[in-house]
């Protein structure tokens, strides 16, 4: 989580310019019409002063769009001015000038260059209360930038204690300072104020803001405000993260049908497109006694390649159809597996699925051949199979053949479940053999009696 919401330099520089252009000096002794000059005071600029900023500002901000800035012959020229003069200058000037060589550092990304210029700049006596703000918001933007989270949240506070109103940007930069931190709890409530500050000032709320709030929710573990919250995103903004999300959610306060009804919504409505959550809606859905809709989503994921082709899927494809008791759509993924894998229980289970749709020639040559691959996980019971397929082929010599493999591969309860379907093999054979006897005397006998008709 903490790799979301980092600062960035350029969304600094937006506000942080700003306060300082462009330049609009208060001059000493300016007259206006021939009024008499006025008495220079704290909040004013001198004419040589003014003369000299006046440069610098062309230097830096050209008029023509198409000059670049001079940002070498600024500097030169902004530290010649506080050589010569700066002692001399009163407050305001002192300030002035602080916020042209902020500027300059700004322009030349120098952002420690421009921190140390704003923290001088605060230790001006009579500095004006709206130039101390916009100091103060500016050194918490910085500090957030340089990822100095304490000397950002100061600021910020310090801005927070002298100013009248509030502000979003410092509501928002707080939060961060906060979440950098993993100061999740400290991070929320600034979030939410900078939230209900921006829709009080009718600005509009973008996803982001709304995704950094859950994501505070879901790192706080309190899920009801994120199933709240995530709902409410899925109204405003329909993006599939937040539809996945919402899955999410359910599945984090353990309500399993409400997890896998919002997957199915979310697959419903286009926005599942990777092979984990199709497997899992798909298995879910079984779960949830409902494997012909399971079966059908992972036959779409294998046919769309979203589901890779392998072994694992193969399995899951085949076995979901089994649930379903559709063995008909199991026996080719079955079949497929048997011939990726050539293992005893793949072959097996091509095996139990021929068995099932009564073909019994075609599971007696899929059971041969997962005993003759072994490795079989219950070898035991693919001969009791093998056995059960011959006896319906009526080959009991076989049939009996195999159910002796089965007692003497198995542990004490398979060898005691083999002898006994052996013995029903061969009291079945019994009767068949008394049944095609008497069949075959009944032939005899007819046969000695002359046709009814010639």
């Amino acid at each position: 989580m903490k790799k979301l919401y980092k600062i960035t330099v350029s969304v600094l520089l937006t506000s942080l310019v700003g306060p300082f252009g462009p330049f609009n000096p208060v001059l000493a002794g300016e007259d206006e019409q021939r009024a008499p000059p006025e008495a220079r005071t704290s909040g004013t600029l001198s004419q040589q002063v003014m003369r000299a900023i006046t440069e610098i500002q062309e230097l830096m901000s050209p008029e023509d769009p198409e000059d670049e800035p001079n940002f070498t012959e600024a500097k030169i020229q902004l530290d010649e001015l506080r050589e010569r003069r700066y002692e001399r200058m009163n407050d305001f000037e002192k300030s002035t000038l602080l916020s042209f060589y902020t500027n300059y550092y700004l322009g030349i990304e120098d952002y420690v260059g421009a921190i140390g210029i704003f923290e001088e700049t605060l230790t001006i006596e009579e500095l004006r209360v709206d130039v101390r703000l916009r100091t103060l918001r500016s050194l918490g933007q910085l500090y957030a930038a340089e990822e100095n989270w304490n000397k950002s949240i100061e600021n910020y506070q310090a801005w927070r204690e002298i100013s009248e109103v509030e502000d979003v940007v410092v509501f928002k930069g707080l939060s961060y300072a906060f979440y950098q931190q993993e100061l999740y709890s400290d991070a929320l409530p600034f979030w939410l104020d900078y939230m209900n500050l921006s829709l009080d000032e009718g600005d509009i709320l973008d996803r982001d803001d709304y995704a950094y709030l859950n994501g505070i929710y879901f790192v706080l573990e309190d899920f009801e405000k994120a199933l709240e919250l995530t709902k409410t995103m899925i109204v405003k903004f329909n993006d599939e993260t937040d539809w996945l999300n919402l899955n999410a959610v359910y599945a984090s306060l353990d309500m399993e049908d409400r997890r896998v009804q919002s997957l199915n919504l979310a697959y419903l409505n286009g926005v599942i497109d990777d092979e984990a959550r199709y497997l899992n809606l798909g298995q879910s859905l079984a779960g949830m006694d409902i494997p012909l809709t399971g079966s059908k989503i992972i036959e779409e994921g294998l046919q769309a390649s979203i589901i890779e082709v392998n072994e694992d899927n193969l399995k899951i494809a085949s076995q979901m159809y089994l649930i379903a008791s559709d063995y008909a759509k199991s026996l080719p993924h079955a079949l497929e597996l048997a011939e990726i894998t050539d293992s005893g229980d793949a072959w097996d289970s091509v095996g139990y699925i021929h068995y099932v749709m009564a073909n019994y020639d075609d599971a007696a040559e899929a059971f041969r051949a997962a005993v003759d691959k072994g490795d079989l996980s219950e070898r035991s019971d693919t001969l009791i199979f093998l056995a059960r397929a011959l006896l319906e082929l009526d080959d009991f010599d076989g049939a009996k053949s195999a159910a002796r493999q089965a007692a003497d591969a198995g542990d004490a309860d398979d060898r005691e479940s083999a002898n006994q379907y052996l013995t029903f093999i061969e009291n079945t054979e019994q009767r068949y053999n008394i049944i095609e006897q008497r069949k075959q005397e009944a032939i005899d006998f007819y046969e000695s009696y002359p046709p009814l008709i010639d």
